[in-house]
């Protein structure tokens, strides 16, 4: 089912298919299994690169105050999609130059909305182009990404790379609020990831507890889902 298998036990996929359906989970007890449809990870395509906006972490740093003095406190949305293999649930993730791990999902144009941003934000680095042959009526347009609840917000308070979740008492004026939602993948969807990252599906275990190789943000995820 799966392509290349990491020993850490993230898993990237396979190229060249689709994500099927699985069996209801039931009556929904915690947040997690109100997702009713835990979606089998199988194959996906490729699109054109996407370089990151910045080479470095200073220039994301940068940009990002220069934006704050135009525009106010940043607002980011990103989607947590569960997926499972034998059973047991994984977290799709995006893989950028071997080393960096992000959930699909980017910041917000001042005013937009959080649900239709996210949605958008979603497309642009995971569905196909449109007009491709595989963004066709059932597997692109009428296919939309269900958003669910939010499972968390993380802080900025300066133009710093940490992150919490919570705004510390001294800070008034947070440079930062990013989201996380939990995503419903549609009953049939057709991804394409750009050709200069990697699609990789993280199990629950492989996260937890694992803030040294994920980060506070990422090794929580297995807390937030089993509420």
């Amino acid at each position: 089912m799966f392509g290349a298998h990491f020993k850490s036990g993230r898993k990237r996929v396979a190229q060249g298919g689709t994500l099927c359906p699985t069996l209801l989970l039931g009556e929904p007890k915690s947040t997690y299994e109100a997702l009713q449809r835990v979606i089998p990870i199988k194959t996906y395509s490729t699109k054109e690169a996407q370089p990151e906006e910045d080479p470095s972490v200073s220039a994301r740093l940068q940009r990002l105050q220069n934006n704050y003095e135009d525009f106010g406190m940043r607002r980011t949305v990103e989607g947590i999609l569960v997926v499972h293999d034998h059973g047991h649930p994984h977290i799709l993730m995006l893989q950028i130059a071997n080393a960096f791990f992000k959930l699909p999902g980017d910041y917000l144009k001042p005013g937009e909305d959080e649900i239709d941003g996210l949605k958008a934000r979603l497309d642009e680095r995971l569905a196909p182009p449109t007009g491709s042959a595989q963004f066709d009526t059932s597997h692109g347009v009428d296919n939309d990404w269900e958003i669910g609840d939010c499972l968390a917000q993380w802080w900025r308070p300066n133009f710093e790379t940490f992150m919490y979740p919570f705004v510390p008492a001294h800070i008034t004026k947070p440079k930062e609020c990013k989201k996380l939602f939990l995503v419903q993948m549609p009953e049939r969807k057709v991804l394409a990831v750009p050709k200069n990252m990697k699609l990789l599906a993280i199990p629950l275990f492989e996260l937890y507890d694992n803030a040294g190789r994920y980060g506070p943000q990422l090794s929580a995820i297995p807390h937030l889902l089993s509420r």
